[in-house]
């Protein structure tokens, strides 16, 4: 994808010229002062410091908690550019949740040779205990966050599905809060679609998903692992701005065929769990019986009907990397359309002739783990050594299956503030989507994840990258 002349930028044009979704930004931006400019760059830092938007980065040592680095350029998308890519989204989101239905009912994609049965029976991530049992209205993925990569005036790619627990919605709220705080003038110049009705929006579609017979205004609760996970300010601060009760599992318990939870007038059953705890942790009498993170119990509840936990147990399978190279193909097979996203070309090291193919040019691939996330277990050929190189084909003649290949592409960039101006880095972008019998609900715009250095690929903040605002115009 990688083109003579680099990639594509999505401010400027290749005369120098601005184009469309950045022309109201730039005009502002060219009659403010740099040493005010500066300021405000430091003020935005200060601003995440004081508000204690951090993440914990798990090493060899004990965890180290990190500020997210913010960029106070925001990443700004024409509101025709977004109208075609919710388009996208919603198809692929749609046909997500159709796979997992068929994976965990009469499985006719691998009944018509669609996709090979080794994918799942060897998948981590597929439960047989879900086998047979459709979700309260027949939602299995609540949230996804779907990675989109840009490399064109209309070319976005998606790099991978996020349908288990997708993270960082807390950051794109927070991100435009900073934003309005620090630049209010600015969006009476620039008409930018909201996002801070996100946890409203959250809130409305889970008590959608709610069981049969729960009330009216069923009783929310998020499900976290404590204040060691890396996410932990995010499940709070949801849990908080939707009006849940933000609970760990020793404050829940199985009741009279209910999952309630502790308060100070006695338990009190919940209808709907948001879990941000892994599947294996969720029941150790289902699960992982060393698990103190769940509630014992809570998968027979699950069952009968009597909770509906977001998302479903067993969405993993859908972030699986291998799974996600069939993506056309399952679109396909459950929309009776062509997928409006395409994929990212991706060889399967599974397969004999392209582990060839991988193994003779991994110098200009980028080579991921299977079951991997967050930037680890990967290698990226063209900055690789001799020695890396060397070590990674032989984890990949001894565990193909383990293993897909992508070719290197031509991130799209963005500018950010840096001390002598603005500067081009690459992104990508996370859009969230909320499922629920209603449809399908798309938060205009999403978390824009920023490569801070320069040259480099590597958007996660574990691995040194940063966010900005995401914007889509109101036009």
């Amino acid at each position: 994808m990688s083109t003579a002349e680099g990639p594509f930028d999505e401010m400027h044009a290749p005369d120098g010229s601005v184009r469309d979704a950045y022309r109201q930004y730039d005009k502002w931006l060219a009659e403010q002062n740099s040493a005010w400019m500066r300021r405000k760059h430091f003020e935005a830092e200060s601003f995440f410091r004081r508000t204690g938007i951090t993440f914990n980065v798990y090493g060899e040592e004990d965890a180290e908690e990190r500020l997210i680095p913010f960029d106070m350029v925001p990443r700004i998308i024409t509101g025709t550019e977004w109208r075609r890519l919710s388009k996208g989204i919603e198809q692929r989101v749609r046909a997500l949740n159709a796979f997992m239905h068929d994976l965990y009912h009469r499985q006719e994609i691998i009944r018509c040779g669609r996709l090979p049965e080794r994918l799942f029976r060897n998948n981590i991530a597929w439960l047989p205990q879900m086998v047979g049992f459709t979700p309260p209205g027949g939602v299995y993925t609540h949230i996804v966050g779907i990675d989109l990569v840009r490399t064109g005036p209309d070319e976005f790619l998606v790099l991978e599905d996020n349908a288990r627990t997708p993270s960082g919605v807390s950051y794109m709220l927070e991100n435009r809060e900073t934003m309005m705080a620090m630049f209010p003038e600015l969006f009476t110049r620039v008409k930018v679609q909201p996002v801070s009705n996100y946890p409203r929006r959250l809130n409305k579609s889970l008590s959608a998903c709610a069981p049969q017979g729960a009330p009216e205004n069923p009783t929310l609760a998020v499900l976290t692992p404590g204040i060691y996970n890396s996410a932990y300010f995010e499940h709070a601060f949801l849990a908080d701005q939707m009006g849940a009760e933000l609970v760990e599992g020793s404050d829940l318990r199985v009741i009279e065929g209910r999952v309630q939870m502790r308060t100070t007038q006695g338990f009190q059953p919940i209808d709907v769990l948001y879990r941000r705890v892994d599947d294996e942790f969720l029941d150790p009498l289902t699960f992982n019986p060393e698990s103190v993170l769940g509630v014992p119990g809570i998968f027979d509840v699950y069952r009968a009907g009597n909770i509906t936990i977001a998302n479903a147990p067993g969405t993993g399978v859908a972030d699986d990397k291998a799974i996600y190279s069939f993506m056309p193909e399952i679109v396909e097979f459950y929309t009776g359309e062509k997928p409006l996203l395409s994929n990212v070309d991706t060889w399967r090291c599974a397969d004999p002739d392209s582990l060839k193919y991988v193994i003779e040019h991994l110098h200009e691939l980028v080579v991921k783990e299977v079951h991997g996330s967050g930037g680890y277990g990967m290698l990226i050929g063209p900055a690789a050594s001799r020695k890396e190189l060397n070590e990674f084909r032989a984890k990949l003649r001894a565990n193909p299956d383990k293993y897909i290949a992508q070719p290197t592409l031509a991130l799209s960039t963005c500018p950010i503030f840096t001390k002598s101006g603005l500067a081009p880095r690459h992104v990508d972008l996370r859009p969230y989507v909320l499922v629920s019998p209603d449809g399908c609900d798309i938060t205009p715009g999403g978390l824009t994840r920023v490569a801070l250095k320069k040259g480099s690929l590597v958007v996660n903040s574990s691995q040194g990258g940063g966010t900005k605002d995401s914007w889509v115009l109101d036009d």
